[in-house]
Protein backbone atom coordinates (compact mmCIF):
# COMPACT_ATOMS: atom_id res chain seq x y z
CA UNK A 1 0.00 0.00 0.00
CA UNK A 2 1.18 3.78 -0.83
CA UNK A 3 1.57 6.15 1.76
CA UNK A 4 2.54 9.97 1.86
CA UNK A 5 0.83 12.99 1.18
CA UNK A 6 -1.25 12.28 -1.19
CA UNK A 7 -2.95 9.51 0.19
CA UNK A 8 -5.35 11.29 1.98
CA UNK A 9 -6.80 14.08 -0.73
CA UNK A 10 -6.87 11.22 -2.49
CA UNK A 11 -9.23 9.36 -0.02
CA UNK A 12 -10.99 12.52 0.61
CA UNK A 13 -11.87 13.15 -3.19
CA UNK A 14 -13.30 9.70 -3.75
CA UNK A 15 -15.37 9.99 -0.49
CA UNK A 16 -16.70 13.01 -1.33
CA UNK A 17 -17.51 12.51 -4.97
CA UNK A 18 -19.15 9.17 -3.47
CA UNK A 19 -21.54 11.10 -1.74
CA UNK A 20 -22.23 13.50 -4.33
CA UNK A 21 -23.65 11.11 -6.96
CA UNK A 22 -25.54 9.48 -4.69
CA UNK A 23 -27.66 12.84 -4.75
CA UNK A 24 -26.63 14.49 -1.37
CA UNK A 25 -25.24 17.50 -2.94
CA UNK A 26 -27.05 20.82 -2.58
CA UNK A 27 -27.41 23.40 -4.39
CA UNK A 28 -24.52 25.84 -4.41
CA UNK A 29 -25.36 29.93 -5.94
CA UNK A 30 -21.92 29.95 -6.94
CA UNK A 31 -18.82 27.41 -7.37
CA UNK A 32 -15.15 28.95 -7.79
CA UNK A 33 -13.12 27.31 -10.68
CA UNK A 34 -9.52 28.19 -9.83
CA UNK A 35 -6.69 27.86 -12.79
CA UNK A 36 -3.71 26.46 -11.29
CA UNK A 37 -2.08 24.45 -14.35
CA UNK A 38 -0.09 26.75 -16.02
CA UNK A 39 4.34 26.14 -16.15
CA UNK A 40 5.30 29.40 -14.87
CA UNK A 41 8.05 29.89 -17.92
CA UNK A 42 8.99 32.98 -16.83
CA UNK A 43 9.59 32.49 -13.47
CA UNK A 44 12.94 29.88 -15.16
CA UNK A 45 14.37 27.86 -12.30
CA UNK A 46 11.63 28.47 -9.36
CA UNK A 47 8.87 26.51 -11.51
CA UNK A 48 11.82 23.74 -12.55
CA UNK A 49 10.06 21.08 -9.95
CA UNK A 50 6.92 23.04 -9.44
CA UNK A 51 3.51 24.50 -10.53
CA UNK A 52 3.83 28.35 -10.08
CA UNK A 53 0.90 28.60 -7.71
CA UNK A 54 3.11 26.23 -5.37
CA UNK A 55 5.79 28.78 -5.27
CA UNK A 56 6.51 29.69 -1.98
CA UNK A 57 5.90 33.18 -0.98
CA UNK A 58 6.03 35.80 1.81
CA UNK A 59 7.37 33.76 4.18
CA UNK A 60 5.20 31.13 5.13
CA UNK A 61 2.63 30.97 2.29
CA UNK A 62 2.60 29.43 -1.52
CA UNK A 63 0.89 31.64 -4.21
CA UNK A 64 -2.47 29.39 -4.25
CA UNK A 65 -2.89 30.35 -0.56
CA UNK A 66 -4.70 33.90 -1.98
CA UNK A 67 -7.26 33.41 -3.96
CA UNK A 68 -8.53 29.68 -2.13
CA UNK A 69 -8.40 32.12 1.25
CA UNK A 70 -10.35 35.16 -0.59
CA UNK A 71 -12.88 32.00 -1.67
CA UNK A 72 -13.83 31.07 2.21
CA UNK A 73 -13.57 34.77 3.26
CA UNK A 74 -16.21 35.27 0.51
CA UNK A 75 -17.96 32.46 1.81
CA UNK A 76 -17.62 30.35 -1.49
CA UNK A 77 -16.86 26.64 -0.25
CA UNK A 78 -16.76 25.01 -3.53
CA UNK A 79 -14.13 25.43 -5.49
CA UNK A 80 -12.35 23.17 -8.28
CA UNK A 81 -8.57 23.46 -9.04
CA UNK A 82 -7.48 22.65 -12.19
CA UNK A 83 -4.16 21.41 -12.27
CA UNK A 84 -1.76 20.16 -15.30
CA UNK A 85 1.96 21.36 -15.12
CA UNK A 86 3.89 19.16 -12.25
CA UNK A 87 0.56 18.72 -9.83
CA UNK A 88 2.13 16.67 -7.69
CA UNK A 89 3.58 19.07 -4.94
CA UNK A 90 1.01 21.08 -5.26
CA UNK A 91 -1.81 18.48 -5.21
CA UNK A 92 -0.35 17.21 -1.65
CA UNK A 93 -0.06 20.68 0.11
CA UNK A 94 -3.79 21.60 -0.92
CA UNK A 95 -4.90 17.74 0.65
CA UNK A 96 -8.14 17.56 1.87
CA UNK A 97 -8.55 21.57 1.93
CA UNK A 98 -8.50 21.57 5.97
CA UNK A 99 -6.22 24.45 6.20
CA UNK A 100 -8.60 26.82 4.61
CA UNK A 101 -11.89 25.23 5.96
CA UNK A 102 -12.72 23.55 2.46
CA UNK A 103 -12.78 19.82 3.59
CA UNK A 104 -16.11 19.54 3.46
CA UNK A 105 -18.75 16.56 3.06
CA UNK A 106 -21.22 19.12 0.75
CA UNK A 107 -18.44 20.86 -1.52
CA UNK A 108 -14.71 21.79 -0.05
CA UNK A 109 -12.50 21.77 -2.69
CA UNK A 110 -11.27 19.41 -5.48
CA UNK A 111 -8.12 18.67 -7.86
CA UNK A 112 -9.28 18.35 -11.33
CA UNK A 113 -6.34 17.32 -13.75
CA UNK A 114 -7.40 16.60 -17.35
CA UNK A 115 -8.52 12.81 -17.41
CA UNK A 116 -9.35 10.12 -20.37
CA UNK A 117 -12.81 10.32 -21.33
CA UNK A 118 -14.61 7.20 -23.62
CA UNK A 119 -11.41 5.87 -25.14
CA UNK A 120 -8.75 8.84 -25.44
CA UNK A 121 -7.54 11.99 -23.04
CA UNK A 122 -6.43 15.39 -23.71
CA UNK A 123 -4.45 17.98 -22.26
CA UNK A 124 -6.08 21.32 -21.50
CA UNK A 125 -5.66 23.61 -24.32
CA UNK A 126 -6.67 27.01 -22.97
CA UNK A 127 -8.42 28.55 -20.47
CA UNK A 128 -12.11 28.04 -21.80
CA UNK A 129 -10.92 24.34 -22.44
CA UNK A 130 -10.32 23.56 -19.10
CA UNK A 131 -13.58 24.72 -18.02
CA UNK A 132 -15.09 23.02 -21.01
CA UNK A 133 -13.67 19.98 -19.92
CA UNK A 134 -15.07 20.09 -16.44
CA UNK A 135 -18.44 21.13 -16.74
CA UNK A 136 -19.78 17.50 -15.57
CA UNK A 137 -18.26 18.77 -12.35
CA UNK A 138 -19.61 22.29 -12.15
CA UNK A 139 -23.24 20.61 -13.22
CA UNK A 140 -23.29 18.64 -9.76
CA UNK A 141 -23.78 21.75 -8.08
CA UNK A 142 -26.21 23.12 -10.56
CA UNK A 143 -25.10 27.05 -9.87
CA UNK A 144 -26.37 30.41 -10.70
CA UNK A 145 -22.83 31.71 -11.28
CA UNK A 146 -19.40 30.40 -11.86
CA UNK A 147 -16.57 32.53 -10.51
CA UNK A 148 -13.14 31.82 -12.57
CA UNK A 149 -9.93 32.42 -10.68
CA UNK A 150 -6.22 32.62 -12.06
CA UNK A 151 -3.87 30.82 -9.22
CA UNK A 152 -0.76 33.16 -10.12
CA UNK A 153 -1.93 36.76 -8.35
CA UNK A 154 -1.44 38.16 -5.26
CA UNK A 155 -4.57 40.06 -3.62
CA UNK A 156 -7.44 40.47 -1.09
CA UNK A 157 -10.69 40.61 -2.32
CA UNK A 158 -14.21 40.06 -1.65
CA UNK A 159 -16.27 37.65 -4.46
CA UNK A 160 -19.13 38.63 -2.67
CA UNK A 161 -19.19 42.37 -3.59
CA UNK A 162 -18.54 41.24 -7.24
CA UNK A 163 -21.25 38.77 -7.43
CA UNK A 164 -23.62 41.33 -5.52
CA UNK A 165 -22.36 43.76 -8.40
CA UNK A 166 -22.96 41.38 -10.79
CA UNK A 167 -27.18 40.52 -10.21
CA UNK A 168 -27.32 44.56 -9.87
CA UNK A 169 -26.38 44.94 -13.18
CA UNK A 170 -28.47 41.68 -14.46
CA UNK A 171 -25.16 40.97 -16.24
CA UNK A 172 -23.97 37.54 -17.87
CA UNK A 173 -20.62 38.87 -17.45
CA UNK A 174 -18.61 40.88 -14.62
CA UNK A 175 -14.70 41.29 -15.07
CA UNK A 176 -12.88 42.43 -12.17
CA UNK A 177 -10.45 45.41 -13.43
CA UNK A 178 -7.79 47.38 -11.68
CA UNK A 179 -6.95 50.86 -12.41
CA UNK A 180 -3.46 50.90 -13.65
CA UNK A 181 -0.82 54.08 -14.77
CA UNK A 182 -2.26 54.99 -18.18
CA UNK A 183 1.86 54.05 -19.19
CA UNK A 184 1.49 50.56 -18.09
CA UNK A 185 -2.06 49.91 -19.46
CA UNK A 186 -0.63 48.41 -22.75
CA UNK A 187 0.98 45.07 -20.28
CA UNK A 188 -2.34 44.20 -20.06
CA UNK A 189 -5.86 43.60 -21.00
CA UNK A 190 -7.90 46.44 -21.20
CA UNK A 191 -11.81 46.55 -20.76
CA UNK A 192 -12.86 49.98 -22.34
CA UNK A 193 -16.31 50.72 -20.55
CA UNK A 194 -19.23 53.36 -20.88
CA UNK A 195 -20.16 55.46 -17.53
CA UNK A 196 -22.66 52.80 -16.01
CA UNK A 197 -19.10 50.42 -16.34
CA UNK A 198 -20.38 48.34 -19.18
CA UNK A 199 -17.91 46.66 -21.39
CA UNK A 200 -17.86 48.10 -25.31
CA UNK A 201 -14.67 46.75 -26.15
CA UNK A 202 -11.75 44.50 -24.85
CA UNK A 203 -8.33 45.25 -25.91
CA UNK A 204 -5.09 42.88 -25.27
CA UNK A 205 -2.10 44.34 -24.28
CA UNK A 206 -3.16 47.27 -27.08
CA UNK A 207 0.21 49.69 -27.97
CA UNK A 208 -2.42 52.90 -27.59
CA UNK A 209 -4.96 52.03 -24.47
CA UNK A 210 -8.12 53.87 -24.82
CA UNK A 211 -8.68 53.42 -20.76
CA UNK A 212 -6.36 52.17 -17.75
CA UNK A 213 -9.00 49.76 -16.81
CA UNK A 214 -6.82 46.00 -16.55
CA UNK A 215 -8.21 42.60 -16.31
CA UNK A 216 -7.40 41.25 -13.24
CA UNK A 217 -8.26 37.65 -14.65
CA UNK A 218 -11.31 37.11 -11.98
CA UNK A 219 -14.34 36.53 -13.80
CA UNK A 220 -17.97 35.77 -12.83
CA UNK A 221 -20.58 34.18 -15.30
CA UNK A 222 -23.97 33.09 -15.67
CA UNK A 223 -23.63 29.43 -15.89
CA UNK A 224 -26.25 28.73 -18.30
CA UNK A 225 -24.71 31.69 -20.60
CA UNK A 226 -21.60 30.44 -20.40
CA UNK A 227 -21.97 27.04 -20.65
CA UNK A 228 -23.69 28.04 -24.55
CA UNK A 229 -20.09 29.97 -25.43
CA UNK A 230 -17.77 27.30 -24.15
CA UNK A 231 -19.65 24.39 -26.30
CA UNK A 232 -19.62 26.82 -28.82
CA UNK A 233 -15.84 27.61 -28.81
CA UNK A 234 -14.78 23.79 -28.56
CA UNK A 235 -16.60 23.20 -31.92
CA UNK A 236 -14.21 26.06 -33.85
CA UNK A 237 -11.25 24.44 -35.11
CA UNK A 238 -9.76 28.09 -35.52
CA UNK A 239 -10.00 28.99 -31.76
CA UNK A 240 -7.17 28.92 -29.55
CA UNK A 241 -9.99 28.06 -26.37
CA UNK A 242 -8.72 31.00 -24.32
CA UNK A 243 -11.75 33.25 -22.52
CA UNK A 244 -9.12 36.14 -23.27
CA UNK A 245 -8.43 35.42 -26.58
CA UNK A 246 -12.04 33.62 -27.69
CA UNK A 247 -14.77 33.21 -24.85
CA UNK A 248 -15.05 37.62 -23.94
CA UNK A 249 -14.70 38.64 -27.64
CA UNK A 250 -17.49 36.41 -28.54
CA UNK A 251 -19.37 37.25 -26.18
CA UNK A 252 -18.80 41.14 -26.50
CA UNK A 253 -19.54 40.47 -30.75
CA UNK A 254 -22.97 38.92 -29.67
CA UNK A 255 -23.90 41.97 -27.07
CA UNK A 256 -24.39 40.22 -24.17
CA UNK A 257 -24.38 42.35 -20.87
CA UNK A 258 -20.71 42.39 -19.50
CA UNK A 259 -19.72 44.87 -17.38
CA UNK A 260 -16.23 45.47 -15.38
CA UNK A 261 -16.20 45.25 -11.87
CA UNK A 262 -13.75 48.22 -9.92
CA UNK A 263 -11.40 46.42 -7.46
CA UNK A 264 -9.62 48.66 -5.05
CA UNK A 265 -6.91 47.27 -3.39
CA UNK A 266 -3.64 45.26 -4.11
CA UNK A 267 -2.98 43.18 -7.13
CA UNK A 268 -0.03 41.68 -8.74
CA UNK A 269 0.52 39.60 -11.22
CA UNK A 270 3.86 37.29 -10.08
CA UNK A 271 4.35 35.55 -13.35
CA UNK A 272 8.14 36.85 -13.57
CA UNK A 273 11.08 36.77 -11.26
CA UNK A 274 11.12 40.75 -11.25
CA UNK A 275 7.18 40.64 -10.07
CA UNK A 276 7.74 38.15 -7.46
CA UNK A 277 10.39 39.90 -6.02
CA UNK A 278 8.62 42.79 -5.44
CA UNK A 279 5.75 40.98 -4.41
CA UNK A 280 7.57 39.97 -0.95
CA UNK A 281 9.38 43.23 -0.69
CA UNK A 282 6.00 45.24 -0.76
CA UNK A 283 4.96 42.91 2.18
CA UNK A 284 7.73 44.82 3.86
CA UNK A 285 6.74 48.66 2.90
CA UNK A 286 3.64 50.13 5.58
CA UNK A 287 2.64 51.90 2.34
CA UNK A 288 1.86 49.25 0.23
CA UNK A 289 -2.17 48.29 1.18
CA UNK A 290 -1.59 44.53 1.30
CA UNK A 291 -1.99 43.70 4.92
CA UNK A 292 -1.59 39.82 6.18
CA UNK A 293 -2.21 40.74 9.67
CA UNK A 294 -6.01 41.52 9.69
CA UNK A 295 -8.12 39.17 11.45
CA UNK A 296 -10.84 39.73 9.58
CA UNK A 297 -9.36 38.54 6.43
CA UNK A 298 -6.58 35.85 7.29
CA UNK A 299 -4.81 34.27 4.45
CA UNK A 300 -4.59 30.82 5.22
CA UNK A 301 -1.89 28.25 4.48
CA UNK A 302 -0.61 24.72 4.97
CA UNK A 303 2.36 25.18 7.41
CA UNK A 304 4.91 22.96 9.41
CA UNK A 305 4.94 22.20 13.34
CA UNK A 306 8.36 24.02 13.82
CA UNK A 307 10.25 25.41 17.05
CA UNK A 308 10.10 29.52 17.41
CA UNK A 309 12.94 31.12 15.33
CA UNK A 310 16.10 31.52 17.48
CA UNK A 311 17.93 34.91 17.38
CA UNK A 312 21.48 34.67 18.49
CA UNK A 313 23.74 37.07 20.02
CA UNK A 314 25.14 38.59 16.85
CA UNK A 315 22.03 38.76 14.95
CA UNK A 316 21.02 42.10 13.56
CA UNK A 317 17.24 42.24 12.48
CA UNK A 318 15.58 45.43 10.55
CA UNK A 319 12.70 45.40 8.81
CA UNK A 320 11.97 41.75 8.07
CA UNK A 321 9.72 39.08 8.57
CA UNK A 322 11.44 35.41 10.38
CA UNK A 323 9.34 32.47 10.36
CA UNK A 324 9.41 29.30 12.64
CA UNK A 325 12.29 26.96 12.48
CA UNK A 326 14.88 29.76 11.67
CA UNK A 327 18.38 30.49 13.64
CA UNK A 328 19.77 33.60 12.56
CA UNK A 329 22.71 35.26 14.05
CA UNK A 330 23.85 37.18 11.19
CA UNK A 331 22.39 40.78 9.99
CA UNK A 332 19.48 40.54 8.21
CA UNK A 333 17.40 43.70 6.25
CA UNK A 334 15.02 44.56 4.20
CA UNK A 335 14.13 40.69 3.39
CA UNK A 336 11.75 37.31 3.50
CA UNK A 337 12.95 34.47 5.87
CA UNK A 338 10.91 31.70 5.12
CA UNK A 339 10.87 28.73 7.73
CA UNK A 340 14.01 26.52 8.99
CA UNK A 341 16.33 28.78 7.18
CA UNK A 342 20.08 29.45 8.75
CA UNK A 343 21.88 32.80 8.58
CA UNK A 344 25.27 32.52 10.38
CA UNK A 345 27.39 34.65 12.11
CA UNK A 346 28.84 37.69 9.79
CA UNK A 347 26.29 37.07 7.08
CA UNK A 348 24.60 39.45 5.66
CA UNK A 349 21.10 39.18 4.01
CA UNK A 350 20.08 42.39 1.94
CA UNK A 351 16.52 43.11 0.12
CA UNK A 352 15.94 38.87 -0.45
CA UNK A 353 13.75 36.27 -0.41
CA UNK A 354 15.49 33.25 1.48
CA UNK A 355 13.25 30.61 1.23
CA UNK A 356 12.99 26.98 3.18
CA UNK A 357 15.51 25.30 5.07
CA UNK A 358 18.37 27.15 3.09
CA UNK A 359 21.54 27.69 4.80
CA UNK A 360 23.75 31.14 4.41
CA UNK A 361 26.63 30.41 6.13
CA UNK A 362 29.45 32.36 8.21
CA UNK A 363 30.41 35.61 6.71
CA UNK A 364 28.15 35.27 3.41
CA UNK A 365 26.78 38.24 1.63
CA UNK A 366 23.07 37.60 -0.33
CA UNK A 367 21.77 40.53 -1.43
CA UNK A 368 18.70 41.39 -4.17
CA UNK A 369 18.02 37.60 -4.48
CA UNK A 370 15.74 34.82 -4.61
CA UNK A 371 16.79 31.81 -2.96
CA UNK A 372 14.70 28.59 -3.57
CA UNK A 373 14.30 25.72 -0.63
CA UNK A 374 17.67 23.79 0.36
CA UNK A 375 20.16 26.00 -1.33
CA UNK A 376 23.10 26.36 0.64
CA UNK A 377 25.60 29.48 0.05
CA UNK A 378 28.98 28.30 1.22
CA UNK A 379 30.89 30.84 4.16
CA UNK A 380 32.28 33.77 2.29
CA UNK A 381 30.63 33.43 -0.65
CA UNK A 382 28.68 37.12 -2.20
CA UNK A 383 25.40 36.32 -4.04
CA UNK A 384 24.38 39.26 -6.20
CA UNK A 385 27.63 40.66 -6.66
CA UNK A 386 27.16 44.33 -7.60
CA UNK A 387 29.67 46.64 -9.45
CA UNK A 388 26.73 49.34 -10.74
CA UNK A 389 26.82 51.59 -7.97
CA UNK A 390 23.97 52.82 -6.07
CA UNK A 391 20.59 52.32 -7.92
CA UNK A 392 16.93 52.05 -8.03
CA UNK A 393 15.48 48.22 -6.62
CA UNK A 394 13.71 47.65 -9.92
CA UNK A 395 16.60 48.54 -12.17
CA UNK A 396 19.14 46.07 -10.31
CA UNK A 397 18.92 42.64 -11.67
CA UNK A 398 17.92 39.76 -9.36
CA UNK A 399 20.15 37.00 -8.80
CA UNK A 400 18.21 33.42 -8.61
CA UNK A 401 19.33 30.53 -7.01
CA UNK A 402 17.39 27.21 -7.61
CA UNK A 403 16.20 23.99 -5.73
CA UNK A 404 19.03 22.64 -3.80
CA UNK A 405 21.61 25.22 -5.51
CA UNK A 406 24.85 25.39 -4.03
CA UNK A 407 27.63 28.71 -3.89
CA UNK A 408 30.51 27.09 -3.32
CA UNK A 409 32.58 29.14 0.13
CA UNK A 410 34.03 32.59 -1.42
CA UNK A 411 32.37 32.22 -4.55
CA UNK A 412 30.98 35.02 -6.60
CA UNK A 413 27.58 35.08 -8.17
CA UNK A 414 27.09 38.40 -10.18
CA UNK A 415 23.97 39.69 -9.66
CA UNK A 416 21.04 38.92 -12.54
CA UNK A 417 22.54 35.09 -12.49
CA UNK A 418 20.25 32.16 -12.52
CA UNK A 419 21.83 29.31 -10.84
CA UNK A 420 20.83 26.09 -11.40
CA UNK A 421 20.07 23.22 -8.95
CA UNK A 422 23.87 21.64 -8.02
CA UNK A 423 24.57 18.72 -5.71
CA UNK A 424 26.89 20.09 -2.41
CA UNK A 425 30.45 19.22 -2.83
CA UNK A 426 30.25 18.89 -7.01
CA UNK A 427 28.90 15.60 -6.86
Amino acid sequence: MFRGACTAPLISFIFRAEVTFVGYTKKKEMIAMLLAGGQGSRLGVLTRSVAKPAVPFGGKYRIIDFPLSNCINSGIDTVGVLTQYRPLELNAYIGSGQPWDLDRIYGGVFILPPYVKDKSGEWYKGTANAIYQNMQFIEIYEPEYVLILSGDHIYKMDYGRMLKAHKEKKADCTIAVLRVPMEEASRFGVMNVEDDLRIYEFEEKPEHPKSNLASMGVYIFNWKKLKEYLIKDESDETSDKDFGKNVIPAMLKAQERMYAYEHEGYWKDVGTIESLWEANMDLLDPEVPLELYDPHWRIYSRNLTLPAQFVADHAKLQNCTVSEGCYIDGNVADSIIFPGVTVEEGARVYKSVIMPESVVKKGARVEYAIVSPESFIGEGAVVGSWDGGETEDLHRPITVLGQGAEAKAGEIIPAGTVLEERKKGGE
